[in-house]
């Protein structure tokens, strides 16, 4: 069955934006919810991520639909390609989104959510680079996409600074160690998700210009 391949991969495109734009809207709900503690708002977080899946399923279904039947070359190949990579990759963010707000709703409930400004700015610089990334990707900006790349070092050292920071606090608290591993936790699901928005950024980078820079090659 002949498919109308340049329509389909345009739709391909939108739909990954569209998907792009419901995932960062998760992320700025992160934000608030480590910065503000709203349980309330980790709870609807929390509650699933169906929208979520089901675009990435229908576009990962699309991505095998055209490999299949519209024999894609060039740069309309490296797009199905990277869609597939890319939807995967948003939907672990979202996944990352919702165990942050699992941790946060523990901490509070406990009544032992506290954490150093560290943390706030990481989830802030998260939800930038995210933000760059979705408009890299749309206007195949190879250079927001190696500043990304470099971004995230700043997200390892601020990493290291809620690291140290709860170690302090076990220190002076030592009943309040579990609490401290939490926060690690949720550090540690912070930095994730900036590695994940990199490797979406690498993924932008091979879809523009069909070359690799994973693991640090330019």
């Amino acid at each position: 069955m002949a498919v109308n391949l340049q329509s389909r991969v345009i739709d391909l495109r939108r739909n990954l934006l569209s998907l792009g734009a419901l995932v960062e809207q998760r992320v700025a709900s992160m934000v608030e919810v480590v910065r503000d503690g709203d349980v309330d708002l980790a709870r609807k977080i929390r509650a699933g991520d169906i929208e979520v899946d089901e675009m990435q399923l229908a576009l990962e279904a699309e991505c095998m639909r055209l490999l299949a039947l519209g024999s894609p070359v060039a740069s309309d190949l490296r797009l199905i390609l990277t869609t597939m990579r890319v939807s995967n990759e948003l939907e672990r963010i979202a996944d990352m989104c919702k165990g942050i707000s699992k941790r946060v709703i523990r901490l509070v409930e406990a009544g032992n959510y506290r954490y150093p400004d560290a943390l706030v700015r990481m989830a802030e610089g998260a939800l930038a680079m995210l933000r760059d990334v979705l408009v890299a990707f749309s206007n195949g900006d190879i250079k927001l996409c190696l500043e990304i790349r470099r971004a995230d070092n700043y997200i390892d050292r601020l990493n290291r600074e809620v690291v140290l920071w709860a170690r302090e606090w076990i220190k002076s608290e030592v009943d309040k160690s579990e609490a401290a591993i939490e926060l690690l936790s949720i550090g540690q699901r912070v930095e994730r998700l900036a590695d994940i928005v990199t490797a979406i950024a690498e993924d932008t980078v091979f879809l523009v210009e069909g070359r690799l820079v994973r693991h640090g090659a330019e």
